[in-house]
């Protein structure tokens, strides 16, 4: 590879904290250096998200509390789940939930209330516009938490900064049975993850969001086009591909333990293990602890 210039994640200041993948392959593309240049991508990474959370903190405070009607005193939740049309959120359901997740029954309830809100908010039960007649028709869909609010909540309330197709991908995670919308059973099982997920649990989940073609493996290809997307070319770099594919076959050789030549979840989590920094190294796809704490003292009595 060429050292024409850095690469630095999208999104981020290009000045300071670049990587030289560069220097980084010249130096060694396998052993101890290809350990420490993926272990600085990744603590530039961590970097980058803890620096965005002070300067957001008012915003993603004030975005949980409009979703949640501010600091209003709560009404007692019906037994049926109230809410909106057609959300019901029975006691044996709430019951199962309880069992399931890590939330006790009054986040329970102030969840299901904070997916009424979002499912009733404007262009939430809309599907794609055809003309009929000549006069435009709109198509209902199924109730749920669309991708538009989804990848709002995700930026303003979590903080997740990061581009569209790992977006995509965490929404496809939470929605798994592919309706084109998160119901709420979903909507509260992704969320008991996402917060307060074990180690493993978060493995899984960041496993599968990376696993693009949802085949059990993270390829080298895959590898690349996750890379490519959050990575943004410098002015003076004239084939930034150049660098991704460096970068690409440095972190295979990080994660194959088992050296076939893909990774599988077995190798990830072998290498995670080693290197936890590593387990978003493709991406950011979980919310730093402030905000899981932000969010959670929202559903507080």
């Amino acid at each position: 590879m060429s050292g024409k210039g850095s690469v630095t994640p999208s999104g981020r200041p290009g000045g300071s904290g670049g990587v030289d993948v560069g220097a980084g392959a010249r130096t060694s593309m396998t052993g101890r250096g290809g350990a420490m240049v993926m272990r600085s991508v990744s603590i530039f990474l961590a970097n980058g998200r803890k620096a965005s959370v002070a300067s957001k903190r008012a915003q993603a405070s004030s975005s949980s509390q409009t979703a949640t009607g501010g600091r209003r005193r709560r009404r007692k939740m019906p037994e049926d789940g109230g809410g909106a049309k057609g959300v019901t959120l029975t006691a044996k359901v709430f019951d199962t939930l309880k069992k399931r997740t890590k939330f006790s029954r009054a986040e329970l309830e102030a969840l299901c209330k904070i997916y009424c809100k979002l499912i009733t908010s404007p262009g939430q039960h809309t599907g794609p516009t055809t003309i009929i007649n000549g006069m435009p028709s709109t198509a209902q869909t199924i109730e749920g938490i669309d991708r538009i609010i989804f990848r709002e909540l995700m930026h303003n309330t979590f903080d997740i900064l990061t581009e569209d197709t790992l977006i995509e991908r965490m929404f496809c995670c939470w929605d798994r049975d592919s309706e084109g919308a998160i119901r709420l059973e979903a909507w509260i099982l992704g969320l008991d993850v996402f917060l307060r997920g074990s180690q493993r649990e978060k493995l899984e989940f960041c496993f599968r969001i990376y696993d693009l073609n949802n085949d059990g493996y993270i390829t080298k290809d895959e590898m690349f086009q996750l890379f490519k997307n959050c990575l943004i070319k410098q002015p003076s770099e004239e084939d930034p591909d150049e660098g991704v594919r460096d970068l690409s076959e440095l972190a295979l050789r990080k994660l194959d333990v088992d050296r076939d030549g893909k990774v599988s979840f077995q190798d990830y989590e072998t290498a995670i293990k080693e290197e936890p920094l590593l387990l978003e190294a493709f991406g950011q796809c979980l919310p730093t602890e402030e905000n899981c704490v932000s969010f959670l003292s929202t559903l507080q009595p």
